[in-house]
């Protein structure tokens, strides 16, 4: 049975003041989740890797439509993911960065064990 009254302005105003207010706990809550995330070098490294994968740097051309298509879809959850990322935590995304550009050249000058390349 429904228990909607079209006529109780009062009670329609409570229910959308509680809506808004669980809906905005539930993002304080991502917020709060991500900001955590991005605290600690392990929680920056797997951001890092997850953006990597959707290849949000990279130019998403392809002759074969699907594959392009399939790029796309990939590299809009990747811009999500960061606009996430930058709207909870935008002061560690240069710190995120700066980790991953020294991992790189690191690993540049090592060979695939970890030693270093003669």
């Amino acid at each position: 049975m429904n228990n909607y009254d079209p006529t109780d302005i009062v009670g329609q105003q409570r229910s959308d003041a509680e809506a808004a207010a669980r809906k905005r706990t539930l993002r304080e809550t991502e917020i709060a989740d991500l900001k955590w995330l991005m605290s600690s070098p392990r929680g920056r490294r797997l951001a890092w890797r997850e953006l990597g994968f959707c290849r949000i740097y990279t130019d998403g051309f392809d002759r074969n439509a699907m594959e392009m298509a399939r790029v796309a879809g990939m590299r809009a959850v990747g811009l999500w993911l960061l606009s996430e990322l930058q709207a909870a935590s935008p002061e560690m995304i240069p710190v995120m960065e700066e980790e991953n550009r020294k991992k790189e050249q690191q690993d540049g000058k090592r060979d695939g064990r970890g030693e270093q390349s003669k």
